[in-house]
């Protein structure tokens, strides 16, 4: 084959992808943006150098399919890939390397052929819940979880909408449903990640291979007190809300601590304030909060000690506050089967690697609803993730780009 498909490809690549942000030096490539376009656009044209079929879904998932000449398309396919949108001032390698290394996969899969099913590599649209606070749209849209009168509400901070975007790509939110794969129709999906800790770093391994998934339950709460002057309104008479949300935030902080040991965590991840004004008492904050855990009992008990801090913050302040749970997902399970393939792929190839939990969302954890599905991470140094100087050693991609060919083609062959 004329190009090497190895982790220095891999690296040149992300490179280039790097280069497309919103607010150089940082790395901002938020869904929808024109910084985001730019790097869908580069990886429609790097699939299609690959030999792949390119084509955009409903909802804007970029999907490259290699078809083998003798195999029939009706065949389920082998799938793998992740996201190219990132958080404000992400890193280059959260979501990019996972359609990086799947696009060289496929394509060093490709020369050797011998296989029995289409290859496809997605490279999954707006993943990041930056821009419209909920995660994972494309692999959501794809495995049929779309809740197209909700979505259609979806704005940014700015006001525009998820609909007005879609509309500028050609697409029609009301036809979401069609980027939806039916049952069967995909027979495995591998997705490859950076860690998002530091477990493997500190056991010295090569490979995690996740056996369970956390979901996100994501709350909106807001805030309601009573503006007034800063200077002249006694202390005792003030209904001021940024006070009661620094008793919640603290709360959240708290009840989180006392559940990290089974797995679980709840963090205060945005706070508004309004007016926002110098010498005005604030009288309406908002807050989101994210809860993550495997077992979803420890979610249910996380989600009832917040409401009952909130609800004795706000009685004690007088300041009311309305919780609206936004987004409410079960923990899923990964395929077993396909595990034991990476195990013994990692065993031949002389990887160390061990069964892990993941306490961030992947889009793994939604196409694992319509089909067996894995995930299998590298080490990240020092667990910096969203971050410029988040950093993956060649050597650890070189790791995770074999271990995702090998078991990419068992499963195709």
């Amino acid at each position: 084959m004329d190009t090497l498909y190895d982790s220095a490809w891999v690296l040149e690549q992300i490179e280039q992808i790097a280069q497309f942000s919103q607010d150089k030096p940082n790395i901002t490539r938020l869904a929808f943006t024109p910084a985001d376009h730019q790097a869908r656009n580069y990886m429609s044209k790097l699939m299609e150098n690959c030999g792949l079929n390119v084509e955009i879904d409903a909802i804007g998932n970029i999907i490259g399919q290699f078809q083998p000449a003798d195999v029939e398309s009706h065949v389920p396919v082998v799938a793998t890939g992740s996201h190219l949108d990132t958080m404000p001032s992400g890193g280059k390698y959260d979501g990019v390397l996972g359609v990086l290394c799947g696009l060289a996969a496929v394509s060093r899969i490709r020369h050797r052929g011998e296989v029995k099913h289409p290859l496809k590599v997605i490279a999954f649209a707006a993943e990041e819940s930056s821009r419209f606070n909920l995660a994972n749209m494309g692999s959501k849209a794809m495995a049929g979880l779309a809740h197209i009168p909700t979505w259609k509400r979806l704005k940014d901070h700015n006001g525009v909408s998820l609909a007005d975007e879609l509309e500028a790509m050609g697409l029609l939110i009301e036809r979401l449903a069609t980027a939806a794969c039916s049952q069967n129709s995909i027979k495995g999906f591998v997705e490859l990640h950076i860690e998002q800790g530091q477990v493997l770093a500190q056991r010295k391994m090569n490979i995690g291979i996740v056996d369970t998934i956390s979901a996100p339950t994501r709350l909106k709460i807001i805030v309601t007190g009573t503006a007034g002057h800063s200077g002249v309104t006694d202390i005792a008479d003030r209904q001021d809300a940024l006070v009661s949300a620094a008793m919640i935030v603290l709360s959240v902080r708290n009840i989180a601590a006392e559940y990290e040991y089974q797995g679980a965590v709840a963090t205060v991840t945005a706070l508004h304030t309004y007016p926002g004004t110098a010498n005005v008492i604030v009288d309406r904050v908002e807050l989101w909060v994210d809860i993550f855990g495997t077992v979803h009992e420890n979610i249910v008990d996380i989600l009832q000690e917040i409401k009952d801090a909130i609800s004795s913050i706000t009685e004690d302040y007088g300041t009311p506050a309305a919780i609206d749970v936004v987004t409410s997902e079960k923990a899923i399970k990964l395929d077993a089967a396909i595990n034991r393939i990476i195990e013994k792929n990692c065993r031949q190839l002389n990887l160390r690697s061990m069964r892990i939990d993941s306490r961030t969302a992947h889009s793994a954890m939604n196409i694992a609803r319509i089909a067996p599905s894995a995930l299998l991470i590298i080490p990240c140094k020092d667990s910096i993730n969203h971050n410029s100087r988040e950093y993956t050693a060649s050597y650890d991609i070189a790791a995770g780009l074999d271990v995702l060919t090998e078991t990419l083609y068992q499963l195709a062959k």
